[in-house]
């Protein structure tokens, strides 16, 4: 079932993943102009550290208030670690959850509950807290489509590279992932959700070259936006993720010549010498459409 239409998405071409208990990084994470910022309170917090952490939310969230970002928190699996985490970091200030290792739609439905339960008793509006499922197994990548439209906070899907690949007893390779992650951009793309990540893994960040061959990689695939570790790797996801200069002005060259093709009564055309139909027509406008995006968030970005 398709749960969204385009225009309801969100941007997040990028998102940056921070400890939430490591203040610099937290700091950092501020001044970037990532599309999203990731509170993370799962594989970056050891166990002793958990409780602790969660109480730093709240100041972390204030921190990150003027960046501009959507505000994401990555929750715990445990069941009884999530409830303690939903029930700590559920505010106006967050925008959604990420939710790691879920394994089915009832799992997901089941954390909506108990977020619809937490929401109302604070008087935030239905369904304020969104949610990107990570699939970071086997059995849950069997389930993946139903996971994907399970319930409408869901708005991202994303497959947890590091985790599949050790579930699977595979490396972490762009061609190991190739089709796990095609098979996630149909699955999202039937919920009408983002699919989200890059065809490899995210831990050689040093590798900018290779990260920026990933991202164009991972773009004509399908990928929308993608999480990541280092302050170096958001310009580069929010560059890969958005149309180039070259490419909004080509679309623009289509949309003109199909518009006057058609008031001139005429269904064929070409541009640049290539024969231009409906679905390419559709896919410029699709370019124009997410340009204008950006273009808003830099403007908002500017005022603040």
């Amino acid at each position: 079932m398709k749960r969204h239409d385009e225009h309801e998405l969100p941007l997040w071409r990028s998102q940056i993943i921070v400890p939430v208990n490591v203040e610099k990084y937290v700091a950092k994470a501020a001044t970037l102009a990532a599309d999203a910022i990731i509170l993370d309170l799962e594989d970056s917090i050891t166990p002793p550290e958990k409780a602790a952490a969660r109480a730093l939310v709240g100041h972390a969230v204030n921190r990150c208030a003027g960046a501009g970002a959507d505000i994401l928190v990555r929750i715990n699996q445990p069941l009884d670690l999530a409830v303690r985490d939903v029930e700590a970091v559920i505010s106006p200030g967050v925008m959604g959850l990420v939710l790691p290792k879920i394994d089915s739609a009832s799992h997901v439905r089941l954390l909506a509950e108990l977020v619809d339960t937490v929401e109302a008793a604070r008087g935030l509006p239905a369904l304020h807290s969104k949610f990107m499922v990570l699939i970071e197994t086997a059995e849950a990548f069997g389930r993946m489509a139903e996971i994907a439209s399970a319930h409408p906070r869901v708005v991202a899907i994303s497959i947890g590279s590091e985790d599949f690949s050790l579930n699977t007893q595979a490396q972490p390779d762009p061609d190991v992932l190739l089709y796990p992650k095609q098979q996630m951009v149909i699955a999202a793309c039937a919920a009408g959700i983002l699919p989200m990540g890059v065809i490899g893994s995210i831990a050689n960040y040093r590798d900018l070259e290779g990260y920026r061959a990933a991202i164009a990689r991972s773009r004509r695939f399908g990928l929308r936006g993608a999480s990541c570790i280092h302050p170096d790797i958001v310009p580069l996801l929010n560059a890969g993720f958005g149309p180039a200069p070259a490419e909004i002005a080509e679309a623009v060259r289509i949309i003109d010549a199909f518009n006057s093709a058609k008031a001139a009564g005429r269904g064929s055309l070409s541009v640049d010498g290539k024969m231009i139909d409906i679905p390419v027509v559709l896919r410029a406008e699709r370019v124009v459409k997410m340009a204008e995006r950006i273009r808003r968030r830099d403007a908002r970005l500017v005022q603040i």
